[in-house]
């Protein structure tokens, strides 16, 4: 059998970079992907859901092009079956970079099912299909599936295609006259705008009492009232209880209702993939069925690591992409560690959300002493020059006895490209007073952060 140095279980963001980075090293690498290459991330999730999204984006212009003085005969319209195409060949393309990077750097790659059998003198004997092979280390990087609970119907209307998870909705060729979406979190909301975008009549269907999960409170009440505008039903504090072929039945103030539909999403969350490829053979530690690891991502198993959605941490391909970067380092000795609070999020929602750091509610609910300063985005002169509706805000979380930034919170254009400044700023813990010298070219949305912070 041949050994190698590392053998990576997963082709997707975790599995692939880590991959590409041990190669360059010159670790001896093999990865194991049983799907495509590029994970889910680049297959049926972040990267087609952008392409969409863009379609999106650029049907809105035009159908509200004469905002801004351009003048568009008759309705623009999306040809679905074109957008799915298109989709299609960005995938094709980035999927083929990934493959000839991971060439470069002297990988082995395998598309088969892998299977670890246990512990040998040389390290981990793993199964890639028929063929066999011992690596010295391994990186697990199985990423996640979708949750589908146990609701009556839902199963049975997944298998019928009436019900559709994140996989079979990018591959929708046929624009549905209405969608119910399970679940107002970050995929529920980003299909949510794309579908009443191209004229689907779409209600989601949510079991808190707010959308998008932990995202700030007054940026989450903005996105909804910007989607609610954009003809975006939604339904609140309520409890899916059924689904039936025809819609979804849901209970809210201790009353049942139904909102009818003819196709449904189930985007309620997502789980680890720990099971089927023989982790209980070498003892390696879950928790809520995620494997559990150090911030050196190295699980209770010497020499074996784990990266990506399937340590459950936080579940986005950048923190999968880190993740391994840690992981490759400290296999090769050199000290590095993860930073869990500095992990920017972004709602690809138009407009965008751009998160990092503590909320208002999280830094109190630790017990931080903290200052908060909320303004518009109409402090920007780009924002207002680019933007027909103008109810963007920038809200920014300082640590009194630090004088330091601990949150950002962004809702307007462009927001996810800048977030990562922001980000550094926490990492780096920089005072503000020394923020206020730094120069934000003009004019940018960007600058909202120096306005944010000469507001204090």
């Amino acid at each position: 059998m041949e050994i190698y140095d590392l053998i990576v279980i997963g082709g997707g963001p975790g599995g692939y970079l880590a991959a590409e980075r041990a190669g360059h090293a010159g670790l001896k690498t093999l990865v194991i992907e049983k799907r495509e290459f590029g994970g889910v991330c680049l297959n049926e999730g972040c990267v087609p859901s952008k392409t969409f999204l863009n379609s999106a984006k650029v049907l809105d212009y035009a159908n509200h092009a004469s905002n801004y003085g351009v003048n568009v005969e008759g309705k623009a319209n999306v040809d679905q079956k074109f957008v799915v195409n298109r989709k299609n060949g960005v995938v094709k393309m980035l999927v083929s970079g990934i493959k000839a990077q991971l060439k470069r750097n002297k990988v082995t790659m395998k598309n088969a099912e892998a299977f670890i059998e246990g512990k040998v003198a040389e390290g981990f004997s793993v199964k890639a299909g028929e063929e066999k092979f011992v690596g010295k280390r391994l990186l697990i990087a199985t990423g996640s599936m979708p949750v589908v609970p146990p609701i009556p119907g839902l199963k049975e209307n997944l298998q019928a295609g009436v019900v559709m998870t994140n996989r079979e909705i990018l591959d929708l060729e046929v624009i549905p006259k209405s969608l119910v979406v399970i679940g107002g979190g970050v995929i529920g909301l980003e299909m949510a705008s794309y579908f009443s975008s191209v004229g689907t009549e779409v209600t989601v269907v949510e079991m808190l009492n707010k959308i998008a999960g932990p995202t700030e409170n007054e940026i989450s009440a903005i996105l909804q009232k910007t989607l609610e505008r954009k003809g975006v039903k939604f339904c609140l504090g309520a409890k899916v209880t059924a689904v039936e072929k025809d819609g979804v039945i849901f209970e809210k103030d201790g009353k049942s209702q139904k909102v009818e539909a003819e196709k449904i999403l189930c985007s309620i969350g997502r789980r680890a993939v720990t099971q089927g490829f023989g982790l209980e053979n070498i003892g390696v530690n879950l928790e809520r069925g995620a494997i559990v690891t150090d911030e050196q991502m190295r699980t209770n198993v010497a020499n074996v690591y784990a990266a990506g959605d399937v340590n459950g941490k936080i579940m986005l391909a950048h923190t999968a992409y880190r993740e391994a970067e840690v992981a490759i380092n400290t296999i090769l000795g050199k000290k590095d560690r993860m930073q869990y609070n500095v992990i920017p999020s972004v709602i690809y929602t138009n407009p965008e959300v751009g998160s990092v750091g503590e909320t208002e509610e999280s830094a109190k609910q630790k017990g931080l002493d903290v200052k908060c300063v909320s303004i518009p985005l109409t402090y920007s002169g780009r924002y207002v020059a680019e933007n027909k509706e103008l109810d963007g805000i920038c809200k920014l979380v300082i640590n009194n006895k630090t004088n330091t930034l601990i949150g950002a919170h962004i809702i307007g254009s462009y927001s996810g490209e800048y977030i990562v400044a922001v980000s550094a700023l926490i990492d780096l813990e920089v005072d503000i007073e020394n923020i206020k010298k730094l120069v934000f070219p003009h004019p940018t949305v960007c600058e909202i952060v120096r306005e944010a912070i000469f507001s204090i």
